[in-house]
């Protein structure tokens, strides 16, 4: 089942894991919808900037580091994702809570290690 999937934090570097999150994704056919700091193009997914409104997001990943994420937390909740993954190093405490007061799931995992276990 392909799961619509915004990356929030993408990076155009092909050694971002950000980057290697989107390959991975559309290897695995799953729709993907990336933000980053720089507009550009991963394959066939195309990075934008700010905080578009999007419909029908399954999985939101996170790539930005804790310092950053407030600015985006009435975003995310906002958007009303049916899960959330905290990838490695974006783990925050206060964005926990404010998705559990939502009822929005999340877990800190990795996306590529959910990847490649088949656990996506």
């Amino acid at each position: 089942m392909a799961l619509k999937t915004l990356i929030i934090g993408a990076s155009l570097k092909k050694e971002r894991y950000s980057n290697k999150a989107i390959r991975k994704l559309r290897n695995y056919n799953h729709p993907v919808i990336a933000i980053g700091l720089r507009e550009g193009e991963v394959e066939d997914v195309t990075i934008v900037k700010g905080k578009p409104i999007f419909d029908d997001i399954h999985t939101l990943s996170l790539y930005i580091n804790p310092k950053r994420q407030p600015e985006y937390y009435n975003y995310i909740l906002d958007l009303q994702p049916k899960r959330v993954i905290f990838n490695p190093g974006t783990e925050n405490a206060e964005l926990f809570e404010l998705l559990q007061q939502a009822s929005i799931p999340f877990e800190a995992s990795c996306t590529l290690v959910l990847l490649a276990t088949k656990q996506y």
